[in-house]
């Protein structure tokens, strides 16, 4: 069951080439990025995972992928991202650390054997997924039992004062997942013991017009499918501009998730039953 509704589907190609076109400049404006990177890293640390395998999924420019490396230093990082520009950019950071690999793949449909990876990192990823649910029973698949997935995500308030200028006047703002909705979707996909938490982050702006560079310069323009097609009107963008903050200056607030949860091992389908080869008793003649 996909958790979105048809007006907060994403188109894929759309998010890639927004990607694409943000990578070079990246790394300048990611300090939503950077913030959540640093959360999940604090959160990290005093868990207890043996990751010999780790996937940065959605690694962007790879920033998380050396701090990984740095906290665990025998691991092989592999780093993922939908957008080969975002993977131009980790490459030239690459040669900080050999352990390395750089793919580009969709979340969900990962080139990855079942229960082959100890850890995955996916730092803001989830707001940029059609499907939620399609991505966790995914991840389920390539984790080992007790492997360990940590996420962030933007909850609902996020982008609120944006979205309500734009009120009406179709399909502008992605609309982000329920805490409570993202942990039914891991327990659902197989994932075991979900623990999530809330965090909020305040960024302010002198003018709509820095807001909206600083959404182009991430990638963070309007990417729904269904977003109207033709070119939108001065006037209708002055007066969402108007409706937002008017000449003054805007805060918006950004609702922070920050989650973990354990794989369980490759889940069985129907009528199959897995049997350990080392308990079959031995029969004699």
């Amino acid at each position: 069951m996909n958790l979105r509704d048809d007006n907060s589907l994403l188109n894929r190609r759309d998010v890639r080439r927004r990607f694409d076109r943000a990578a070079p400049g990246f790394d300048a404006v990611d300090f939503v990025h950077s913030e959540t990177r640093e959360g999940l890293l604090t959160r990290l640390m005093p868990m207890l995972v043996d990751a010999k395998t780790i996937v940065d999924l959605g690694c962007a420019t790879g920033t998380a992928s050396r701090a990984l490396f740095r906290q665990f230093r025998r691991a092989h990082i592999i780093s993922i991202d939908l957008s080969h520009q975002m993977l131009r950019q980790a490459q030239r950071k690459r040669s900080l650390f050999r352990r390395n690999s750089l793919v580009q793949a969709d979340a969900t449909t990962l080139p990855l054997a079942s229960e082959s990876v100890d850890l995955v990192f996916a730092n803001l990823l989830l707001p940029w997924i059609s499907d939620p649910a399609l991505l966790f029973t995914e991840l389920a698949r390539v984790l080992r039992k007790d492997g360990l997935l940590v996420f962030s995500a933007l909850g609902p308030d996020s982008l609120k004062e944006l979205r309500q200028a734009w009120q009406g006047d179709g399909a502008h703002v992605n609309r982000f997942l329920d805490m409570h909705d993202i942990g039914d979707a891991v327990v659902r996909s197989g994932l075991r013991d979900p623990a999530l938490d809330v965090d909020r982050l305040q960024v302010s702006y002198v003018a709509p017009r820095a807001l909206f560079d600083d959404l182009t310069a991430m990638g963070g323009r309007n990417s729904l499918e269904n977003r109207s097609r033709s070119l939108l009107g001065k006037a209708r963008f002055e007066a969402m501009k108007t409706t937002l903050a008017g000449s003054s200056a805007l805060t918006l607030e950004l609702e922070l998730i920050y989650g973990h949860c354990w794989g369980c091992g490759a889940q069985l389908g129907p009528g199959e039953v897995r049997i350990d080869a080392m308990q079959i008793g031995r029969r004699d003649r």
